[in-house]
């Protein structure tokens, strides 16, 4: 049994007992309301996935709302009907309707442009500012949840709530096994960003500190965390695929290794994407363009081109022996394993380097929404007005 711990505290899940959980969560409701906010797009709203969240979620009855972040072209009527079977109370904040859009527009006003800004990195950060006028924390996590179970919110909830803990932060891990058809996905992370971070680890001589803080997390892009409100109000974190990079580097900037965690989610499987330029290249390209953003913050490096060639070399390398390990784990495992196939998408993901780094070397410049702090300054009342603008 594994009980390893780095610099980032692992909550392991030996024999956690969802009644006890959700009994203490129920307890502290009152001092510390919680919720949930779920990013959901409008094809998302007839998924099976969608039903099994909302039984999910009915189960857990400490939750003082679920915030459903709807980006869709046709209303909210979709999403209301989606949800109605949800006994918790909830709000359908749909971020790119007109409603939303002529506050955000007021607030271009007083200075501060997000119009030109889109992508789930916008709507979450919509979702954070009204759910943050009446939760001390909530979980965030995706509406194509295969496994979803009420385990999901509570295990994330609970160690930023208990205040005999002291985390402000929890974030989820995983393995991404589908038992059904006995296949390994997390292909951009398993095959693409981490050894990645090993390649630059090796590059930078193994002295990075943010690396080493990167590298400490079981499944960097999982995009299943909790956050208290006042930090969540603090971050900046970017509209496109590199959110989840980027929200870890606005934590390494704002908080200490001793109020972050990692919480075991167990075997988790959701949406499976295509390795294509729209879909999972897109978000290998986002994650690299966050990563050396992140690392000319930190770090002071200079990208260029002999660096970007240079890091690809190493990183075919560290990928090849990935590969081999992954093989050796899926055949004692009975897993269908296709190593020619995973050899060939690592080829491809080699490419991302070069073509994203060059894409940086143009536009260096972050694509982040500004911290909630930034935006309240500039209109003082812009949380309040876009929890008008949602609220019917």
């Amino acid at each position: 049994m594994d009980f390893n711990q780095e610099i980032i505290t692992t909550i392991h899940d030996f024999n956690m007992d969802f009644e006890m959980l959700r009994r203490r969560l129920r307890s502290l409701s009152y001092r510390y309301p919680t919720g949930v906010i779920i990013p959901v797009l409008e094809s998302e709203l007839s998924s099976p996935a969608i039903q099994r969240i909302v039984e999910g979620l009915n189960e857990c009855d400490y939750l003082r709302k679920v915030f459903i972040a709807l980006s869709a072209t046709s209303g909210c009527d979709a999403a209301l009907e989606a949800f109605e079977g949800l006994e918790v109370p909830f709000e359908v904040i749909w971020c790119n309707g007109p409603e939303v859009n002529a506050v955000l527009e007021e607030l271009k006003e007083a200075g501060l442009d997000i119009t030109r800004m889109s992508g789930k990195g916008k709507d979450l950060w919509i979702a954070i500012g009204i759910a943050s006028l009446e939760l001390y924390a909530f979980a965030i996590h995706d509406a194509d949840i295969v496994y979803y179970s009420e385990m999901l919110p509570t295990k994330l909830l609970y160690p930023v709530v208990e205040p005999h803990l002291d985390f402000l932060f929890a974030k989820g891990y995983y393995a991404r096994v589908n038992m059904e058809n006995k296949r390994m996905y997390g292909r951009i992370y398993r095959l693409f960003i981490l050894p990645l971070l090993e390649a630059l680890q090796e590059k930078f001589g193994h002295r990075s500190e943010i690396l080493s803080y990167f590298r400490a997390f079981r499944y960097i892009l999982s995009g299943e965390v909790a956050i208290t409100s006042d930090l969540a109000l603090n971050l900046r974190i970017p509209c496109d695929w590199g959110l989840e990079i980027g929200m870890l580097a606005e934590l390494f900037r704002n908080i200490s290794y001793k109020r972050i965690c990692q919480v075991d989610l167990g075997i988790y499987d959701h949406k499976h994407r295509e390795m294509t330029k729209d879909e999972l290249l897109k978000t290998a390209g986002d994650s690299f363009l966050t990563l050396l953003r992140t690392l000319t913050e930190t770090e002071g490096i200079e990208v260029s081109e002999p660096f970007l060639l240079s890091l690809q070399v190493i990183y075919r390398r560290v990928a090849q022996d990935k590969i081999r390990q992954y093989h050796a784990d899926a055949i004692c495992n009975d897993l269908n394993y296709d190593r020619h196939q995973e050899e060939m998408y690592a080829e491809t993901l080699a490419g991302v380097i070069i073509d994203a780094g060059r894409e940086y070397l143009r536009h260096p410049a972050s694509s982040q929404m500004p911290d909630w702090i930034r935006a309240i300054s500039a209109m003082p009342d812009l949380r309040e007005r876009l929890r008008e603008a949602v609220v019917k």
